[in-house]
């Protein structure tokens, strides 16, 4: 079965995670610099068939796009434009970063570890598309 890819989208980092060939678990993958992440996903495509992109959507409390959102509109249109056949869904990130650092201290991820924001996007972007894939049905 095709891959899920969760992506949480930073100016600076992407984070990504990929969910097992069932759908059911989702793993951190990698951290990529912005500027870099199409070309990375295209890569990525070539090897490992991908059925949807999870894009992580940041939101404020009130249910409406917090300012980072704008930067994540800009990539949107990137990369349904990069890749055409493969479906893009968003998924509400808030508290995303908190939960991977929780889920990081939990986990026995030693302090140094943790100060590394890579880390920290890559575990979120795991949330994300965690959280997209409890709730849905492929």
């Amino acid at each position: 079965m095709d891959r899920l890819i969760g992506i949480d989208y930073g100016r600076k980092r992407v984070g990504l995670a990929v969910s097992d060939p069932l759908g059911i678990f989702a793993s951190s993958l990698d951290t990529v610099p912005a500027a870099n992440i199409i070309d990375y996903l295209k890569s990525y495509t070539q090897k490992i068939p991908v059925e949807k992109f999870v894009v992580g959507y940041p939101m404020n409390l009130d249910n409406r796009p917090a300012e980072a959102a704008a930067d994540v509109d800009k990539f949107l249109v990137k990369l349904k434009k990069a890749f055409p056949d493969i479906p893009v869904v968003l998924e509400d990130e808030r508290f995303t970063s908190r939960l991977a650092m929780r889920a990081m201290i939990d986990g026995g991820m030693k302090k140094s570890d943790r100060r590394h924001k890579e880390n920290v996007d890559k575990v979120s972007a795991a949330l994300i598309l965690q959280t997209y894939m409890d709730r849905s049905v492929r």
